[in-house]
């Protein structure tokens, strides 16, 4: 007999192995997905991830059904799969539902079944009882939501649980495919009607019906411009009715056919380059080009605004020149727009986007192309890279040193840069790193060796860096000369910005109207009532909101601890800026750029075309405004506060901040004359500032990479946090302790805590946290992570810890 191991997507700690029926036994396939149940009636859609003669130690089930003719993932991603797994300490089943589009996830939904031999007297039957069981024998199934609707309430399951045990119903368990194919309605030309001399004579027929003739001709124009007619713009065009429609397919001169089409266009590999590299791009396409000879791995350090990009379209050309896939991984979505437009240009239907606010029915069949080869080159975030490639040629990862390129929440917590290095191998792809402010990490492994190193240190067009001055904010508080969080100097430069007709970009890191409120009399500050951190106002909804939870509060006008009246908003957000900019420069067209403006699919694309079609003077925002977007007509950047970057309690905080400054610097002057940059500051001797003002990567990475050594953090040493999570504070820090006790003998100093982080309660969730600085050898990290897994499974084991979250999160402080 013959077994599956199939990876479930649930969080289990092994893969569950199935018995496969004979009939399955030819046509089954590792990477195919099966219908297999668990438990007593739950049943899933899982992967095949192996086929093998091995009997498990204990009862199997048999696989229910083959959901797929062909495997919808490739050996290679399995493989991919559980290294994720094994390297960021998860389970293969929480891969599986990070890279599966949901449509493609299937799990089994309750139907509720009327039981024939009960009969038909409820008189034994409650009033819940009573309602469900009368639709049932009206409708003989339901399903749980139906049930919800007539009791008019969210909890039924007692309800359900008494009318089983009645003998009422029956359950059934039904995995249902969630996918459907799109179908449009397209519109035709009856066949007698071809030939130029009947078409002449049925317009003739056609002058007393003048609408319908519109309507004709419409469609004729529409059929010989872009040859298939769909209805909903024959409709739109004529301003014809679906009445007037319905006429002419009625009297035999249109019909009309249900096709499906694609969601998501794809088409052969074309690449248009209608641009030539400069003599310094070409100097290091050249450079590139060597370095992979030797190298898996290239680094590019290039500045600000040299062309980074194009150097990408040229090696993507060249790449698809051998007929091989391209990945080009951006660290948000909002960068897709932009460089959208730039690549569908040069590659057409060939490029695909793949990122989390596609709608799951096109991500589906992204999946699907991808697979197939129909698109060639992927651009995306960083979801895109457990997307099913078959001959990976090239990964690109644009602004490699970005954080975003890090998962968070929920597991698996990857690194998109790491594992794409991992993944390529695996196609033997090449990899190439971007970024005018590299990650320490990235740069040390380039200077060590590891990867290769290009730079390109000149602006494309020969443009200078954009000139840097630090205000000092103390001076002008002391001289009484700020206007708001204005200084003079700023102020007077977004003046004469407007004023020559250039835009301006104000960079502050707090969205919100102000980050706490505060009671002047007594000190108090508003909290989140399920998290240990203030609620930031915001004025738009007039809310205090928590930025952890979600949770939204009304205003509070009256301190809870003195009862004073006298609640102030401290600090300032982006909303505050807006609404300052909106009084000091009325005349200004003012946006915004953060998490509450571009919630939407579409809206970051629109603001950044307002911007580039200059219908926008000032732009205010977030780090969205950081990252490598490309403003022509923007000639002056704004820092609002550098303290508030410089003074975050984090090894990474001076490489953080030099990237985050350096590269909103690099939004200046990026096509006519150099630009400015205006960093407001009350520290104004702080290094980091100086090396911003420099714009002197190396300056930097010399001063970090020293601390580093000395005090032993990446990339000296891998970094893995353990945070323990309970809703009882006690039991949160007994397992800390208990945790730390068992790790100790085996890490010494290599182990750190427990300890309260700077948020020490989310979601009502208290925690701790342990640091453990691993060694960088392979086989020794492999060692270490086991013997934590071994003991987070032995301290789940006591009663009391059975419900304590324990999250391990590699490489991610």
């Amino acid at each position: 007999m013959k077994f599956a191991d199939v990876i479930l997507p649930l969080a289990l700690p092994k893969n569950y192995t199935y018995a496969i029926p004979e009939t399955m036994a030819d046509s089954l396939q590792p990477g195919s997905r099966i219908a297999v149940q668990l438990g007593k009636q739950k049943k899933y859609a899982g992967i095949v991830k192996a086929i093998h003669e091995q009997a498990p130690p204990y009862k199997t089930k048999p696989i229910l059904d083959i959901l797929d003719a062909n495997p919808i993932v490739y050996p290679s991603q399995l493989a991919f799969w559980s290294w994720i797994a094994s390297y960021y300490m998860c389970t293969e089943g929480e891969v599986l539902n990070a890279a599966l589009p949901a449509h493609l996830k299937l799990s089994s939904e309750t139907i509720l079944l009327y039981n024939d031999a009960y009969g038909s007297d409820f008189s034994s039957l409650d009033d819940d009882e009573y309602l469900v069981a009368e639709a049932l024998l009206i409708r003989k199934e339901l399903r749980i939501e139906e049930v919800q609707l007539i009791l008019d309430k969210s909890s039924v399951y007692s309800v359900i649980k008494k009318l089983i045990e009645k003998n009422v119903l029956l359950v059934y368990e039904e995995l249902k495919e969630v996918y459907k194919e799109k179908k449009e309605k397209f519109v035709l030309l009856q066949e007698q009607y071809k030939e130029d001399a009947q078409l002449e004579a049925l317009f003739n027929e056609m002058n007393k019906a003048p609408k319908q003739l519109e309507l004709l001709l419409a469609y004729l124009h529409l059929q010989r411009t872009q040859g298939n007619v769909l209805q909903s713009e024959l409709l739109k065009k004529s301003g014809a009715s679906a009445a007037q429609l319905k006429g002419l397919v009625d009297k035999g001169i249109l019909w009309i056919e249900k096709r499906t089409v694609d969601r998501v266009p794809g088409g052969a590999a074309v690449a248009e380059i209608d641009f030539d590299l400069s003599a310094a791009q070409t100097a290091a396409l050249s450079a590139i080009n060597e370095s992979f000879k030797e190298k898996q791995v290239t680094l590019l350090h290039g500045v600000t605004s040299s062309g980074k990009t194009q150097i990408y379209v040229k090696l993507i050309e060249a790449c698809l020149a051998e007929g091989k896939q391209v990945l080009y991984l951006l660290p948000e979505i909002g960068l897709t727009a932009q460089v959208t437009r730039r690549l569908k240009k040069h590659f057409g239907d060939s490029l695909g986007i793949y990122h989390s606010r596609f709608n799951n029915n096109e991500r589906v069949e992204i999946w699907n192309k991808v697979k197939s080869q129909e698109i060639k080159v992927i651009l995306g975030a960083r979801s895109s890279l457990l997307l099913p490639f078959k001959d990976l040629g090239l990964v690109i990862l644009d602004e490699e040193h970005d954080a975003s390129y890090k998962q968070q929440d929920p597991a698996p917590r990857y690194h998109a840069r790491d594992a794409a290095i991992y993944y390529a191998a695996q196609f033997k792809a090449k990899v190439l790193l971007g970024s005018a402010t590299p990650s320490l990490e990235s740069y040390f492994n380039a200077q060590q060796g590891k990867y290769g190193l290009v730079t390109l240190s000149e602006r494309f067009g020969g443009i200078e860096m954009p000139a840097i001055e630090i205000v000092d904010i103390k001076k002008e508080m002391a001289e009484k000369t700020m206007d708001g969080h204005f200084t003079s100097a700023l102020k007077t430069a977004i003046n004469d910005t407007i004023a020559s007709g250039k835009q301006v970009i104000l960079f502050q890191n707090r969205r919100g109207y102000a980050p706490f409120l505060l009671c002047t009399t007594c000190g108090w500050i508003p909290h989140c009532k399920q998290c240990d951190v203030s609620l930031t106002y915001h004025r738009n909804q007039d809310k205090l909101t928590c930025h952890y939870c979600g949770t939204r509060y009304p205003y509070v006008h009256t301190c809870a601890a003195c009862g004073a009246q006298t609640i102030e908003p401290k600090s300032f957000g982006t909303e505050k800026i807006e609404d300052d900019l909106q009084v000091l420069f009325p005349e200004a067209r003012i946006a915004r750029m953060d998490m509450d403006t571009v919630r939407n699919k579409d809206s970051h694309n629109r603001l950044i075309q307002l911007l580039e079609d200059k219908h926008v003077d000032i732009l205010v925002g977030t780090q969205m405004v950081v990252k490598g977007l490309d403003f022509e007509n923007v000639n002056l950047v704004g820092i609002l506060s550098a303290d508030n970057l410089l003074s975050f309690p984090d090894f990474r905080v001076h490489e953080r901040a030099f990237q985050l400054m350096e590269q909103v610097s690099g939004r200046a002057g990026r096509k006519h004359g150099a630009g400015r940059v205006l960093i407001q500051a009350s520290n104004t001797r702080h290094p980091v500032l100086h090396w911003v003002m420099a714009h002197d990567y190396k300056l930097m990475y010399d001063a970090e990479i020293a601390e580093r050594r000395a005090f032993g953090y990446p990339p000296f040493v891998r970094l893995l946090k353990l945070t323990i999570r309970h809703k009882d504070q006690q039991t949160a820090e007994q397992a800390g302790h208990i945790l730390a006790s068992w790790l100790q003998p085996l890490l010494g100093s290599q182990l750190m805590g427990p300890a309260v982080p700077l948020v020490a309660r989310v979601r009502n969730n208290y925690l701790q946290e342990l640091l453990i600085k691993l060694p960088r050898d392979a086989k020794s990290i492999a060692q270490i992570k086991q013997r934590i897994q071994d003991y987070i499974i032995q301290l789940r084991t006591e009663k009391k810890f059975r419900t304590v979250a324990i999250i391990p999160d590699v490489d991610g402080v």
